[in-house]
């Protein structure tokens, strides 16, 4: 069934998506999934169809019944909370939700290259901002129509925000969405900001994170809840000193984990008409090219923090093997964006059923046994 579907959209469904608009046609599908999982018989239909079977992980004291998850900028204004488990995933990571609601940077701004299977976007954090988006979520809340899975909300410095400012504008989104959000991530490293990814440098990160993880502990206390995890996204754009630097920021400012990598402003070489267009395209690319540096990352990151940090892999994972080898050095969560676009609603389940497989010819009984095992730590 799983590969059925696969080739149904192969086939059918994604001829059609390669002559829309990409903006155009990312806001269709999103209509379509927020309609789809307003309803329990439609929902149990998706999870007949695409649901995953178990894979239980668990990280920062959560429990997530598998490592897939769905990375930043598919659901920007957290449409489709309530659909995602029934596509296969383990958690969700929605947003970047920015403390202003802004409209983000002018149109065209999101491009594929099917061939190659990557995308651009300079969408530069449009979304409806963190009163919109926490009412949003307030009324799932209330109508008991909460989402199963674990989700984690993306946090974007406001456009109209200076970095001087960028720890208050943070707050205020933390203060905002603390009761919804299982985890949060701050975001500093999306290339379509003007100099958000200034923030990566140590002194600013730390004096950010520290103002974060303050704000957390006050909402706990308002709540008389626990902390939340909070985890940093990085760019994988910076040399490798750059990031051992974040990593060990990180790890001393007692953050729950790394998220890697974010997209990136290298490109690879296209030498047809439409790849050429394609990569003189401002704005960050994801998909298959980003995979080799995103590993690179993960591996760097877990020496650094000697496999004690958490770190959620992510960038240019389209099947198993993609995953298995952001797990092998050193993630021991997943995402993905692209693969869903270029692959279709069936890579979720294919990936999670992929790396049951591998722990089973590696001799393994949990995927923890798997996490970092190609690498060599100090």
């Amino acid at each position: 069934m799983n590969c059925s579907m696969g080739r149904f959209f192969r086939i059918g469904a994604r001829p059609i998506l390669a002559i829309q608009d990409s903006e155009k046609a990312h806001n269709r599908a999103i209509r379509k999934i927020r309609i789809l999982g307003k309803w329990k018989s439609t929902r149990f239909l998706l999870s007949t169809l695409f649901g995953s079977p178990k894979l239980n992980v668990e990280r920062f004291g959560i429990k997530f019944s598998n490592p897939v998850g769905l990375a930043a900028g598919m659901d920007k204004k957290a449409e489709c909370l309530n659909s995602w488990e029934a596509f296969g995933f383990g958690f969700a990571e929605v947003g970047g939700i920015t403390s202003h609601e802004q409209e983000g940077n002018p149109r065209p701004r999101m491009f594929r290259h099917w061939k190659s299977r990557t995308l651009i976007n300079r969408m530069g954090f449009n979304n409806d901002g963190a009163d919109k988006t926490a009412e949003r979520m307030s009324v799932l809340k209330e109508k008991n129509c909460w989402p199963k899975i674990p989700i984690a909300i993306n946090l974007g410095k406001s456009k109209i925000t200076d970095n001087d400012n960028a720890a208050e504008d943070y707050c205020a989104s933390i203060d905002k969405l603390w009761k919804f959000g299982d985890f949060f991530v701050i975001n500093i490293s999306s290339p379509n900001t003007p100099n958000l990814r200034d923030l990566q440098t140590d002194e600013n990160l730390s004096k950010l994170l520290q103002k974060c993880i303050e704000k957390n502990l006050q909402c706990s206390k308002k709540y008389l809840e626990t902390e939340k995890p909070i985890l940093v996204k990085v760019a994988p754009d910076l040399d490798d000193e750059q990031l051992a630097l974040i990593a060990r920021t990180a790890r001393s400012c007692g953050l729950s984990g790394i998220v890697a990598t974010n997209t990136t402003i290298e490109r690879p070489e296209l030498n047809s008409k439409k790849g050429k267009k394609f990569i003189s395209e401002k704005g960050g690319l994801s998909g298959d090219y980003l995979s080799r540096r995103s590993t690179e990352v993960i591996r760097l990151i877990y020496q650094e923090t000697e496999g004690q940090l958490p770190i959620i892999g992510v960038g240019g994972i389209s099947n198993a093997e993609d995953a298995w080898e952001k797990i092998i050095n050193g993630a021991c969560l997943i995402q993905f964006y692209s693969a869903f676009v270029f692959e279709g609603p069936s890579v979720t389940k294919s990936i999670v059923k992929g790396l049951k497989k591998k722990l089973k010819q590696h001799s393994l009984d949990t995927l923890d046994q798997a996490v970092g095992m190609a690498v060599n730590v100090r």
